[in-house]
């Protein structure tokens, strides 16, 4: 598999980020603050924060910005999955190896986990000290983190999944989905970063948008592809819970080596919007490389 540079160092950055933030609440619950550092810090790849620190390297940001987009995104995330696992959702037992939160401690504190953590990401981008550069755009970081997160992004395309279980859609239809779903985020991983820099011009927000949407999509044709070819350990989930809970997948529309050629299309297109840009984008491509090549 692709090694991802700086991966351990960005991860124990956002970490101590996210820690240090939990940790500044006053304890109000003490099963509600544990069930969020639950959520939040057992674990994980920390790809969209990763994605956001890389972007942000490549484009010369202050890391200390970059600190409040990775922090907000990855709140947003660990509430998604929080929400995710539920029996209302997906109803999974397992997230990376351990139980879910509503079975480490019940459905109730789950929901008011996640959405605490929801607040959280919105919290730390209202009250983090960005530099000069950022702060006139602050309200921009806003719109594109609630974008992301809300009805036109990633809860709009949770419920397109919602409703696509037990039924065939389009390929079509399953890309807009997952764009909205996986995409969305991993967008705003990159977009949100790129706001925290003054060299970004138009052309160049052009292309690391395209970047971004077509890296987001084969994230998810990957999930697709290693839920049905990598073990329950590897996962730290039963695998083929897709393939069991009858959703539409790019496997199961265009056939395991379909799925891949999908897979190896995209990352050849995400390839090809990075050369157009006038900065070192050795990182974001070894990022897209770890995508396609990832067992995980």
């Amino acid at each position: 598999m692709a090694e991802l540079k700086n991966l351990d160092t960005f991860q124990r950055r956002i970490n101590d980020f996210l820690t240090a933030k939990l940790n500044t609440l006053s304890v109000n619950d003490e099963k509600l603050l544990e069930a969020m550092r639950y959520g939040l810090l057992i674990g994980g790849k920390r790809m969209r924060p990763y994605l956001a620190y890389i972007t942000g390297e490549a484009l010369g940001a202050d890391i200390n910005d970059i600190d409040a987009i990775a922090g907000a995104l990855e709140c947003i995330h660990a509430y998604s999955l929080l929400h995710d696992d539920l029996p209302a959702m997906d109803d999974d037992d397992l997230r990376r190896g351990q139980p879910t939160c509503h079975k480490a401690f019940d459905e109730a504190t789950a929901i008011l986990a996640g959405d605490s953590l929801q607040t959280l990401a919105f919290d730390i981008l209202a009250n983090h000290k960005f530099s000069e550069t950022v702060l006139p755009r602050q309200i921009t970081l806003f719109k594109q983190l609630v974008s992301a997160s809300g009805y036109q992004g990633m809860c709009g395309g949770q419920a397109l999944d919602l409703a696509a279980t037990n039924h065939q859609i389009s390929l079509v239809q399953l890309e807009h989905l997952h764009s909205l779903k996986t995409g969305a985020l991993l967008e705003a991983s990159v977009l949100m970063a790129a706001q925290c820099s003054s060299h970004v011009t138009e052309a160049d927000n052009i292309a690391l948008k395209e970047f971004a949407q077509l890296i987001g999509l084969a994230y998810q044709v990957q999930d697709d592809i290693i839920d049905i070819t990598s073990s329950e350990e590897e996962l730290g989930k039963p695998a083929g819970s897709d393939l069991a809970a009858n959703k539409s997948t790019y496997p199961a529309l265009l056939g395991l080596q379909g799925a891949q050629e999908k897979a190896q299309q995209l990352y050849q297109q995400a390839l090809q919007a990075l050369h157009t840009l006038p900065y070192n984008s050795e990182s974001l491509v070894e990022f897209a490389t770890f995508i396609i090549k990832r067992s995980h």
